[in-house]
């Protein structure tokens, strides 16, 4: 598998529906997002069982995301046609509803080919990719098929990625918003573990 992380995120341009409800048939990743922190999350197919929870779950988190200045992104290899159906599908039918983000279509699988999360050249695995404000790929989790993913966990990264753009420390293990960061020297980290070490 690919490690994309510190190169630039493979750009797109397909057909998604958006926020709203409308197909854009030309939708483009980099212009899109331009600007943005950006949370691509792959998953394998609409209809089917994990999948609308870990949407659902980004969802409910929408305004956590967009208040960071960042922007979600949910792809699968079904068609714009099934993502309209599936948002119009009621939750407790099994849809996900009017969610707040758009969703990419990647009927041919290329897209999940250039993430390299294409599995057995059917569905994607469920890849979580965050970029920074130029596109590049800072963080890349991939769950087999049956793993859901921790949302918050994705919140999570984007503070820390934040919080090292900002003040150039680093965010050692199980690091949160507002707690003590490190800075990367070798004073640094063991100044930052005489007081922090026993609580990781």
């Amino acid at each position: 598998m690919a490690v994309l992380v510190g190169k630039k995120a493979p750009d797109f341009c397909t057909a998604a529906v958006l926020e709203n409800g409308s197909i854009d048939e030309k939708f483009v990743l980099h212009k899109y997002a331009k600007g943005k922190y950006v949370v691509l999350f792959f998953y394998p197919l609409d209809f089917t069982f994990v999948c609308p929870s870990e949407i659902i779950a980004m969802n409910n988190k929408i305004q956590e995301f967009q208040s960071r200045g960042a922007v979600v992104i949910g792809i699968s290899v079904d068609s714009e046609f099934t993502h309209v159906a599936y948002r119009n599908t009621p939750v407790d039918k099994g849809g996900i509803g009017n969610i707040s983000f758009p969703l990419v279509a990647d009927l041919s699988k290329s897209i999940a080919r250039d993430y390299d999360v294409l599995c057995d050249e059917k569905v994607a695995l469920r890849g979580l990719f965050i970029m920074d404000k130029e596109m590049v790929v800072r963080h890349q989790l991939v769950n087999d098929l049956p793993l859901g993913r921790n949302v918050d966990e994705a919140i999570r990264i984007l503070d820390a990625l934040d919080h090292h753009e900002k003040y150039g420390e680093v965010c050692p293990a199980n690091w949160n918003k507002g707690s003590v960061a490190m800075v990367a020297t070798q004073d640094g980290v063991a100044e930052y573990l005489r007081s922090n070490a026993d609580s990781l």
